[in-house]
Parts: C-alpha cells; structure tokens; sequence
C-alpha cells in the first residue's frame, strides 16, 4: 500500500477563481455559502434576510395585498443610466404602485453564468440594494442558481414585490370612462433607446441615458382625497406607450385620442429613433407613468405631479373618447390622424 492511500480517501479540492463565478459555487456548499455572504448579504443585509431561513416572515398590514413578479433579462446588464439590479427593483416596484399599493418587500432570485465577473456582480448588487434602500422597501428572502457557461448571457434576475393596497387610490384598466384626460409624467423612448445604444455600441452626440426610476414618490402624490379621480395608471415599459394605452382601450372598451404635438421625445432619442428606424411610441420606458384621470381634477393631478423632480415634465397627452372604441388614434402635428395599433412583435427585445 502506497503512502498516499495509507493516508485514508480524500476528495478533490475544487478549482477556485478569486473573480469570476464557478459552477461549484452553485453546489449549496462552502462555494455557495461564500457566494452567499460575500457577494448578495454584504449588500442586501437586513433582520429578515439575515436570519436566512426557507422563507421569509413579515408582517403586513390588514387588508388587501398586491403581489407582482418580472423577470429581466437585459443585454447589456449594465447600461447608462443603470443596471439589471437597478431596473429589476424600479420596474416590479412600479408594477405594485401603479395599482396604487404601497410596496413593502422584494424577493429576488439570480440565474448567474460560469464565467461571470465578480467585479460586474457586485456592482449589480450593489446597485439593486440602492434602489431598494432609495425606496424604503427591503429585499427579504432570494436564490441564486449557477449555470454553464454560454446558458445566460451573464446574469438573470427575478424579483417578486409584495405591497399592501391603499383603499384611497385603486387605479383599473377598465375604469376609464370617455371624458378623462390622459397625462403623461415625462419624455419618452429613454430606455429603450438607451439600451439599443449601449447594445449596439452606437454613438450619437448627446448620450442617451436610461429614464429608470422608482415612481412610488410620483404615485404617492396621488393618494388621499384626489386618489377617486385617478382611473386607471400604467408604465409603459415593454411595447411602451401604444401598448400601454391600446390595453387600457380594450379593458375599458373606449377610444384613446394622443395628441403628437403634447409628447415630449427628447432630441437624441428622436434623431436615434428616426436614424433606426423605430416608432417612439413603441420604445420602453422605465421611469414614465401614464394616469387617465377624471376632466375635473386634471389641473390637481398635473400640479402633484409636477411638484416631484421625476414628474416636472408631465403634460396633458390626450383623453378617452366615445368614438373608435378600443383603438388609440394619434392626432399628429400636421393635422392627420392615424391608428396607433399593437405591435405583432417587439422592435427591441432584451431591453429589460
């Protein structure tokens, strides 16, 4: 019997990279316990989190809850303006607001690649934690998977918002009556134009940076006694705007008129837009709100609204109308009209 033998079995010591993720550290092992306390508590740390147990307990108001989830899938994970860890808490945050529940808690789950940079995932998470903290809003259980190399484009994010509806601000897409006004928060197509940039490595003179926010603190402006006149609210995120207001015109059964001459598509977006060949009104949003609201509190509505950095840019974009029932028509500056229709597929895909 040799030496070695006589010493008794041994295992393999994995291979460990010092900055980049490994298959191993999907193991549920010593690699994933550091993957763990390294990377995502140092970050995210919070009572609940901390205590790392199968799920999360929490306390939570009497009366109804809204629970959204997304999963985002963004190529490039980082981009001006943001990042996947970022966008992942503004866009399911906004999901909750926008049904006027105030968001209480987050969980959010990693699809992490073989091979991914430490340096690129402790930014993400870092960025994520920021956000969440930003909104008062903690992130309170997670998972993280690992996979091989080529299977995830780097990094993917679930997250799941939990909030608790407020009974003074309960927005529904087929609330919206003919007569109520439609206001939008601020410019458009920031978003989507931004990641085609940064995807494309497209340089234009002014840089394009993403609009992803948080619009709780918009959202909260609406609560209270002028909450009954808030309709129906939608982000227009994926299809952007005519997707958003073509679903509010079917839900509700009316006609959408959009009035070109009140958008506001900053410059670079519209000259990118137009150099590619893409429709503004289809581009993603990420820090935009769309409220029906009813005609005699649209001056109140609009005043909130503007009193929030995030909204000094709303405006007046149109109204639900009785005529073309569930269609969106867009009145444009040189006085025609045309059919704002959806979109039978996506003109930018992985943009969140």
């Amino acid at each position: 019997m040799t030496a070695s033998l006589a010493a008794g079995p041994s295992c393999p010591v994995p291979l460990v990279s010092n900055d980049r993720v490994q298959l191993g550290h999907g193991s549920g092992g010593k690699m994933s316990a550091a993957l763990l306390r390294d990377r995502f508590l140092v970050h995210l740390d919070n009572p609940v989190l901390a205590a790392l147990g199968d799920a999360a307990v929490v306390p939570v108001e009497a009366g109804e809850i809204a629970i959204s989830t997304d999963t985002f899938v963004v190529s490039p994970i980082e981009f001006p303006g943001g990042t996947i860890g970022s966008l992942a808490v503004h866009g399911t945050l906004n999901d909750l607001a926008l049904m006027g529940a105030r968001p209480r808690y987050l969980t959010a789950g990693f699809i992490l690649e073989e091979g991914l940079p430490f340096d690129i995932l402790d930014r993400v998470v870092a960025d994520m934690a920021r956000a969440a903290r930003a909104a008062n809003v903690a992130v309170v259980t997670g998972d993280t998977k690992v996979v091989e190399r080529g299977k995830a484009d780097g990094l993917y994010v679930n997250t799941t918002g939990i909030g608790v509806l407020d009974p003074t601000l309960k927005p529904l897409p087929d609330a919206v009556r003919p007569g109520d006004v439609l206001i939008v928060s601020g410019p458009l197509a920031q978003h989507g134009m931004a990641i085609m940039a940064a995807r494309e490595g497209l340089a234009f003179e002014a840089e394009i940076t993403s609009d992803s926010a948080c619009l709780v603190p918009l959202v909260d402006l609406l609560r209270g006694e002028i909450g009954a006149s808030v309709r129906a609210m939608r982000d227009p995120t994926r299809g952007g705007m005519a997707s958003a207001l073509n679903e509010i015109a079917s839900a509700s059964g009316v006609g959408v008129r959009l009035d070109e001459a009140a958008l506001l598509i900053p410059d670079p977006v519209a000259a990118a837009c137009e150099m590619l060949g893409l429709d503004p009104l289809y581009v993603a949003n990420e820090g935009v709100l769309a409220a029906f609201v009813s005609p005699g509190r649209a001056a109140d509505v609009l005043a909130r609204l503007r009193s929030h950095p995030l909204g000094a840019n709303a405006r007046i974009a149109g109204a639900a109308v009785g005529d073309h029932p569930r269609m969106v028509v867009l009145h444009t500056k040189l006085g025609s009209r045309r059919v704002v229709d959806m979109l039978p597929g996506d003109q930018l895909p992985r943009i969140c």
